[in-house]
C-alpha cells in the first residue's frame, strides 16, 4: 500500500516512522516532509495548499491513503476535496475542523451543550473589547479566533497587557480578525487528552502534558510547544470518565446534531481544577510535540487504526500500548518564537547512536548540499521511553549535549510537575 503524509514537522516524522513499520506499507510519500522523513519516505515539494497539484501527484503514484498531520489543510477542507474523488483520507472534514479553526464555533457548542469551559465574551472590534476589559477582573485570557500556530493566546495580568493583545490580534498578527474571544482565567493544571474516532465509535489515545511557554518554570511567550510528557500525572479513572461524559461525547453529539460526523484524532486541551475538567480548546489532529511523545508508546499497528477509522470499524480492533513513561524535549533555533536564523548546519546529528528507547524526530530541518540544516523555529524532538520521567529527561539532555548545536536552545525542566 502506498501512503501520503501531509506535513513537515516532528508530528509527521513520528507518524511516518510508525506507519513505516506496518507490513501493509510499500512506500510513503511526505508532502513536503523534512530531513528526518527523507530517510524513510520520499519527500515531495508540492504546495500543500494546492489540492489539485496534490491530486495529480497522488493519482500518478497510486497513493491509496492520505494522512493529514497539521491543522491548516484540515480547516481548509482537504478531507472534503479528496473524499469527493474517492481517495481515502484520514482526518476530520472542513465542518468538523471548525472545532479548531474557530474558537467561537467551539465556545457556542460549549454554551448550548453545557460543556464545562471558561466564561467568555465575543467582541467584533477593538473598542468593544477594550470597553469590556476596563470593567473586568484580571488575570484574563485574550484569544485570536482562528488558527495561530499555537501562539494566538495571551494570558493578561493587567489592562495594558490585554489592550496590547487586543490590538495585535485586530491589527492582523494572526491574519484577518473579525472577532476576538476574551475569557476568564481558569486556575489549575493543563492536560492534553486524545481520542480517535471513526464517526460512530471512539477510543482513547493517551494523555500528555505540553509545555507551551518558551522559558523554564513556564515563563515567557507562548510557543507551539517546548516539550511534553505522557501520561499526564493528573489522569485517573474518575477524571477519565468525566472528560468523556462531560466534554468529548457532548461535542460529538453537537456535531452529529449538525449532520456532521467526526473521523480522525481529536485533542482536547483541558484545565483540571480539583479533578474537574474544563475545556480550553480543541485541536482536530494529534498535538505537536504530544504526538512525538505518545506514538512511541503505541504497540498496535498505526495503519490498522487509521484504516479502521476510515472504514468505521474502530470497534473491531483493540489499541494496545507499552506500559512505560515518555518524555520529549524540543530543541529550538535561538530567537524562537521571535526572529531566528535558518539554514544553520547541525553537524553531529549523524554521529548519534540511539538505543531502542530513544528517538530523535526532525521538525524544522531540511537537506542542503548533503548537510542537515535548520529550517524552522522548532528543529528537533528528543524522546525517551523510561520507567521514570527523571531518567527519560536525563537521557534526552545527554543526547542534546552530545549534538552540541551552537544555534539551538531547549528547556531543561520539561516534566517539572511530575519530576521531584
Amino acid at each position: 500500500m502506498n501512503l501520503g503524509i501531509i506535513g513537515s514537522g516532528g508530528r509527521e516524522h513520528a507518524l511516518c516512522e510508525a506507519l513505516s513499520k506496518s507490513k501493509k506499507v510499500d512506500k510513503i510519500y511526505c508532502f513536503p516532509g523534512n530531513a528526518g522523513t527523507s530517510k524513510i519516505a520520499e519527500n515531495i515539494l508540492i504546495n500543500t495548499d494546492d489540492f489539485n497539484a496534490l491530486k495529480k501527484f497522488i493519482l500518478s503514484k497510486n497513493i491509496q491513503l492520505i494522512i493529514v498531520g497539521p491543522e491548516k489543510p484540515l480547516v481548509e477542507g482537504i478531507v472534503d476535496f479528496f473524499e469527493s474523488i474517492n481517495i481515502p483520507i484520514f482526518g476530520p472534514n472542513k465542518f468538523a475542523s471548525q472545532l479548531e479553526g474557530s474558537k467561537i464555533f467551539t465556545k457556542k457548542i460549549c454554551e448550548k451543550y453545557k460543556i464545562p469551559t471558561a466564561k467568555f465574551g465575543i467582541f467584533e472590534n477593538i473598542d468593544k473589547a477594550k470597553s469590556f476589559i476596563s470593567e473586568t477582573k484580571f488575570p484574563l485570557v485574550v484569544k485570536a479566533d482562528g488558527l495561530a500556530a499555537g501562539k494566538g493566546v495571551y494570558i493578561c495580568e493587567n489592562k495594558d497587557n490585554a489592550s496590547n493583545a487586543i490590538e495585535e490580534i485586530f491589527n492582523g498578527k494572526f491574519g484577518k480578525a473579525k472577532h476576538i474571544l476574551i475569557e476568564e482565567f481558569l486556575k489549575g493544571e493543563e492536560m492534553s487528552y486524545f481520542i480517535v474516532s471513526d464517526g460512530k465509535n471512539i477510543k482513547r489515545f493517551q494523555t500528555a502534558q505540553d509545555h507551551k511557554r518558551v522559558g523554564e518554570g513556564d515563563t515567557g511567550k507562548n510557543t507551539g510547544g517546548m516539550g511534553a510528557y505522557s501520561p499526564s500525572r493528573l489522569i485517573n479513572k474518575e477524571l477519565d470518565e468525566k472528560i468523556l461524559e462531560k466534554i468529548i461525547q457532548p461535542t460529538l453529539k453537537a456535531l452529529k446534531d449538525m449532520n456532521c460526523i467526526y473521523k480522525g484524532f481529536l485533542y482536547a486541551g483541558l484545565m483540571i481544577t480539583n479533578n474537574e475538567p474544563y475545556l480550553i480548546e480543541y485541536n482536530v489532529r494529534m498535538g505537536d510535540p504530544e504526538c512525538q511523545t505518545i506514538i512511541p508508546k503505541l504497540k498496535s499497528d498505526l495503519l490498522d487504526i487509521v484504516l479502521a477509522c476510515i472504514e468505521s470499524k474502530l470497534d473491531q480492533i483493540q489499541i494496545d500500548w507499552h506500559d512505560i513513561n515518555s518524555l520529549c524535549i524540543v530543541l529550538c533555533s535561538k530567537g524562537y518564537p521571535d526572529q531566528y536564523k535558518k539554514d544553520m548546519i547541525i553537524k553531529n546529528l549523524t554521529k548519534i547512536n540511539l538505543d531502542q528507547n530513544q528517538k530523535i524526530y526532525h521538525a524544522g530541518t531540511k537537506i542542503k548540499n548533503e548537510d542537515i540544516v535548520s529550517n524552522g523555529g522548532r528543529v528537533l524532538n528528543f524522546v525517551n521511553l523510561s520507567r521514570t520521567f527523571k531518567k527519560a529527561r536525563e537521557s534526552n539532555i545527554k543526547l542534546i549535549e552530545e549534538i552540541n548545536w551552537p544555534n539551538g536552545f531547549y528547556r531543561k525542566d520539561i516534566g517539572f510537575n511530575v519530576i521531584e
